[in-house]
């Protein structure tokens, strides 16, 4: 196995690599660092050697064939959203895509090729004037990049499958500085290992996704008193409900909007963030049956552009807040699991603590366990955990409290975990986490990146 001595980021290096990009370069002392070294999760204060703020697929493989030639650390980072600090690094060498979201959109073939520093906000602005769509995240800042990668959850999920799923071609530059274009016919191995595998086997300079009409949705969320039989008909209204209704279920702190009862605001509740793409001659029926879940708090659930459904976190989760995170998939909702929704959302330590539980039924099950890196294809959720606070002591003062939630959760749960809701102390459940996949990501990382060049994610290690 091919391993990297780090040597000095000399002057020398240095002038060789401002010489091949066009992109910025950014030092320690340089004006703008600050700003440049920051990320998402404002728990990951660190100070790269430098940044490189990529423009182009030539910027990407100059970055990299430095990062291997001097043995630094190499962060990739796209929307810089990875919870466990991913995309930066101390010392080393940080490659920031933010600046390559470029995006053309295809109507007839309904493809988009989409940069790899694109957000889902980017991708949904562009594929909204053609009355399309794919599916993404749930927060519009988030960077198409590491979710896609991960495997990609959303409210369309249930109807055309993961981001991954959707995934037709990626150009990818690899540890040795190749750039290769990767389909399910060339380059098939790294094809599959791109579908859930994370950062693990190169940079990703571009996606193309295949696209579904969807254009004006009902969506919004409608919220109840936290109660374990509103959640028990929410997984029984799941089950029985068209894949056309993405219903994801929110725990946590009643939020300060104004459909909602001040009496409300801060108190434990649960709710149905919908996105129903059928017709809208349906959509009092959709709301009748959302209303027969429990009490009806508040809701806003009203005909909007899909784009509009994918900002409604936005505002809670803005960047500089301190995260923590946990994961777990089901097998429908054990009526264990939903215990402990109630009995920790109760404690849920700021109304930025939401947890997050996503269908992944539907068109997620028609792929197979063994057809992309994704192996998750027989649950049918999956639950992100977080506590999110404002300072950095709080945040690791409710450390316990998302342990002691996801052990309560452990027994009604399938073992592993999604790769995207995985904290940085989680390594140890990669393995578990990619199942009978795991070996032949093994396999294909060996091939590509046997000096383990990309070993700053959920890490196979060659």
């Amino acid at each position: 196995m091919t391993t990297y001595t780090p040597l000095a980021l000399d002057e020398q290096l240095l002038g060789r690599l401002r010489g091949a990009v066009r992109g910025d370069v950014v030092r320690p002392g340089d004006p703008d660092y600050d700003e440049a070294r920051k990320v998402y999760n404002a728990m990951h204060d660190k100070r790269p050697a430098i940044v490189v703020r990529a423009v182009d697929a030539g910027d990407v493989i100059a970055t990299v064939d430095l990062a291997r030639e001097t043995g630094l650390p190499l962060a990739v980072r796209g929307g810089s959203h990875s919870v466990p600090g991913y995309g930066t690094c101390d010392g080393g060498v940080v490659l920031d895509l933010g600046r390559m979201r470029g995006i053309r959109v295809d109507p007839e073939t309904r493809t988009a090729r989409v940069e790899g520093g694109c957000t889902w906000a980017d991708v949904n602005h562009a594929t909204h004037a053609f009355g399309l769509a794919t599916t993404g995240g749930i927060v519009s800042t988030t960077g198409v990049g590491g979710l896609t990668t991960g495997g990609g959850m959303g409210y369309l999920a249930r109807e055309f499958g993961l981001a991954c799923d959707n995934l037709v071609s990626v150009d990818l530059v690899t540890a040795d500085g190749s750039f290769l274009t990767c389909t399910d016919e060339h380059n098939a191995d790294l094809m599959w290992a791109v579908r859930g595998g994370g950062g693990n086997f190169g940079v990703v300079t571009s996606f193309v996704y295949r696209l579904h009409p969807v254009a004006d949705i009902l969506g919004g969320p409608t919220f109840y008193p936290l109660d374990g039989d509103v959640i028990r008909r929410y997984r029984d209204l799941v089950a029985a409900s068209e894949e056309r209704l993405g219903a994801v279920l929110v725990v946590g702190l009643g939020p300060p909007l104004p459909f909602l009862p001040e009496r409300w605001h801060g108190r434990p509740v649960c709710g149905v963030v919908a996105c129903w793409t059928g017709p809208e001659d349906q959509d009092d029926r959709i709301r009748a049956r959302l209303g027969e879940l429990g009490p009806v708090l508040g809701q806003h659930l009203e005909r909007m552009p899909y784009p509009v459904i994918n900002t409604l976190f936005d505002e809670l989760v803005p960047a500089g807040l301190f995260h923590y995170w946990k994961g777990a998939f089901s097998h429908g909702l054990p009526d264990g699991a939903i215990d402990a929704y109630v009995a920790h959302g109760a404690s849920t330590p700021s109304i930025q603590s939401v947890t997050v539980v996503f269908p992944i039924d539907g068109a997620c099950h028609r792929v197979g366990p063994e057809d992309t890196a994704f192996s998750y294809r027989d649950a049918d959720f999956s639950t992100a955990l977080s506590p999110t606070l404002t300072t950095r002591e709080d945040c690791e003062a409710q450390k316990d409290w998302v342990r002691g939630f996801y052990a309560a959760l452990e027994p009604h749960s399938s073992g592993g975990g999604y790769v995207n809701f995985m904290d940085g102390d989680d390594q140890d459940r990669v393995r578990a986490n990619y199942r009978s996949n795991y070996a032949r990501l093994t396999d294909i990382k060996r091939r590509y990146d046997p000096g383990n060049l990309f070993r700053l994610n959920h890490n196979i290690a060659p």
